[in-house]
């Protein structure tokens, strides 16, 4: 199957109806286009990969089965399996660990793109632009706040990609702020 970002779209759209959710997945495509040309990669799959790693949360939210079902939907519409096992591995389950470098960018990047909007919504301005990597370093710090966001993913996906912490942080950072529009920040 050859895979193109508006095949890509239309399946996230299928699944998906929270704007929220859409944001966060094109937040995460440009995180992952962001390290592709870093890394020297493909920027379209690792793009669609982005796009597609959460396209079933709303219909399968809880654990063991999010991803899972994703994972097994994508391979049953004939999607690479590359992109299938990103899929899966996300989700930081035992058994289907990040393996390669597309895995272990999409496990670095997911949580890290909803901690930096959290830290953009309670600017004064709410504009993502504002946000430098010394707030989002500062605000980590703060258990209280997004406490719903693991920050030991975050600092083990920096680690997982071999790069400081505050350049991960950076690299994703630009890659939203990229896009501001597009996630209403």
């Amino acid at each position: 199957m050859s895979v193109n970002r508006d095949e890509a779209m239309k399946l996230l759209r299928e699944y998906t109806k929270n704007e929220n959710l859409i944001k966060h997945a094109l937040a995460v495509e440009a995180a992952m286009r962001a390290y592709a040309r870093k890394f020297g990669e493909d920027e379209e799959r690792w793009g669609i990969v982005g796009l597609l790693h959460d396209f079933d949360y709303e219909k399968y939210p809880t654990p063991g089965e999010h991803a899972i079902k994703g994972a097994e939907i994508l391979a049953e519409r004939g999607y690479p399996e590359d992109i299938v096992n990103a899929v899966r591995s996300h989700a930081n389950y035992e058994e289907y660990p990040p393996q390669t470098l597309m895995e272990r960018t999409l496990f670095a990047v997911d949580e890290l793109t909803g901690f930096i909007v959290a830290v953009a919504l309670v600017r004064p301005s709410k504009r993502i632009a504002d946000v430098k990597v010394s707030s989002v370093r500062k605000k980590m710090k703060d258990k209280a706040f997004a406490r719903r966001v693991k920050r030991e993913d975050i600092i083990k996906g920096a680690e997982m990609l071999g790069v400081p912490l505050e350049e991960h942080i950076g690299t994703v950072l630009e890659a939203m702020k990229g896009i501001a529009d597009q996630l209403g920040l």
